[in-house]
């Protein structure tokens, strides 16, 4: 029986570090964090002042920027003139009620829709018009991308919906995938700083991208664009999408290639001398607050990495092994431990099945660590969602097996057809947290305890 206590125990504990870091993240927190407004000056923690004189507009888009607007009417008041943000439709009445000044626009994700266009045209009309003495606030996370969409012309929203599913079911990380949609778009890859011109901009950010690269959250509409219309059509010929993605995305991306459509803007472009673009929360700062949590427990703890990436089931067979080598040998870090990882996995589809990164991962690990006690694996996605399920994620151990052989399920055949959300809808593991109304990327969370944790 204290086998099984031990384990539960470490699913517990899992939970518990996952609940903490999603905290670190809050948005409200983040911004008042970083922001303050004294007189007629912007004031920045890393000590830029920037002037406060006329109007200031807001905008943005993602799962945080509800909770961002709403720090960011406490800092302006009045001063703010107009103001929009975009938001997952199931968060939008609930900000709505609460924001004053800043109108809120329900949009869709991970799916492109007319409602991310509609929302486009909003934010376009809100920076129309502008001063050099007025001051755009834009407030930017975790599923701006696909809130947010004004397509070039020739090209509709429901042909960057389709290019953009593909080529998340073919693997592309997201990197490769905004590159692709910042050439789409009339919004992203910096083109959001030039239709504000000419007022200054400060930028806001809540990272949702491994190591933090401003030009890919949210396809980066304020932040200069390294990347080129060549680059986009090697990103859909590397995954074999030429002669399946619609034939408009083709022929706007050959013609901007041969110098027939506008490149993004890029480094060096007058238009961001004025722009000031900073990141307020990230994956790295929600793992170093999962860490406190956990020494504060009683866990030896390793913070291993923020930049996890690869294969979701490639990487659940390497979390397992960690586990195990803890559990056999006491390396890298003895037990009671705690081994924290952030990042951002892939999944390529090969099946039919329901799921996600998260849970794809979480049932790989499951059966590479078959029959050891005393091992608990926690992979979530900070925004509540993983995939198209309604659930974060999912918890595992080494009894998660067993109890799926009890049932007449093979947890193989799942994980081979890619229904990680099927196995875990009836074996049990999920964790549902709702929408969190933030976003930072993945955690994963192994849990390794000593004998007779619980007593």
């Amino acid at each position: 029986m204290g086998e099984r206590e031990d384990t539960e125990f470490a699913r517990v504990t899992a939970v518990t570090l996952a609940i903490e870091g999603i905290r670190a993240a809050d948005p409200l927190k983040a911004v008042r964090d970083y922001v303050g407004v004294s007189g007629d000056e912007v004031l920045l923690r890393d000590g830029t002042r920037i002037p406060l004189r006329g109007r200031v507009v807001v905008v943005g888009a993602g799962k945080a920027t509800g909770g961002m607007a709403k720090a960011v009417e406490e800092l302006f008041g009045d001063r703010i003139a107009r103001g929009v943000v975009a938001v997952p439709e199931p968060l939008a009445e609930a900000y709505s009620r609460e924001l004053r000044r800043i109108e809120v626009v329900p949009s869709t994700h991970p799916r492109t829709s007319e409602k991310s266009l509609e929302a486009g045209r909003r934010v376009l009309e809100a920076v129309r018009g502008l001063s050099e003495e007025d001051l755009v606030v834009a407030l930017f996370s975790g599923g701006g991308s696909a809130l947010l969409e004004y397509p070039v012309e020739g090209v509709s929203i429901e042909d960057i919906a389709e290019t953009s599913i593909l080529l998340m079911r073919a693997g592309a990380d997201i990197f490769e995938l905004n590159t692709v949609r910042k050439h789409l778009s009339k919004i992203k890859g910096g083109w959001l700083a030039r239709h504000l011109q000419p007022a200054a901009c400060l930028t806001l950010m809540i990272s949702d991208v491994v190591g933090d690269r401003m030009d890919t959250i949210a396809s980066g509409p304020t932040v200069p664009d390294p990347t080129t219309f060549e680059d986009a059509l090697g990103v859909l010929s590397k995954y074999g999408l030429r002669e399946k993605v619609p034939r408009s995305v083709i022929e706007y991306l050959e013609a901007g290639r041969e110098g027939r459509a506008p490149e993004t803007p890029k480094p060096g472009d007058p238009i961001f001398s004025r722009v000031f673009n900073r990141i307020v929360a990230s994956n790295r700062i929600s793992l170093e607050a999962m860490a406190e949590k956990a020494r504060s427990m009683g866990y030896n703890v390793l913070v291993l990495t923020s930049m996890l990436e690869g294969e979701a089931r490639e990487v659940g067979r390497v979390v397992a092994s960690i586990a195990k080598e803890i559990r056999s040998s006491g390396r890298p870090v003895p037990p009671p431990a705690v081994v924290l990882l952030g990042g951002e996995t892939t999944v390529t589809v090969r099946g039919s099945g329901v799921g996600g990164r998260n849970q794809e991962l979480a049932l790989s690990a499951a059966i590479a660590i078959r029959g050891w006690d005393r091992i608990a694996i926690l992979s979530i996605g900070s925004d509540g969602r993983d995939g198209p399920t309604d659930v974060a994620g999912a918890v595992v151990d080494g009894f998660t097996y067993e109890k799926a052989l009890s049932l007449g399920l093979k947890p193989e055949e799942f994980l081979e057809r890619n229904d990680s959300y099927s196995f875990f809808k009836q074996v049990g593991g999920h964790v549902t947290t709702g929408y969190t109304g933030t976003n930072v990327n993945d955690f994963v969370i192994i849990v390794v305890e000593k004998e007779k944790a619980w007593d």
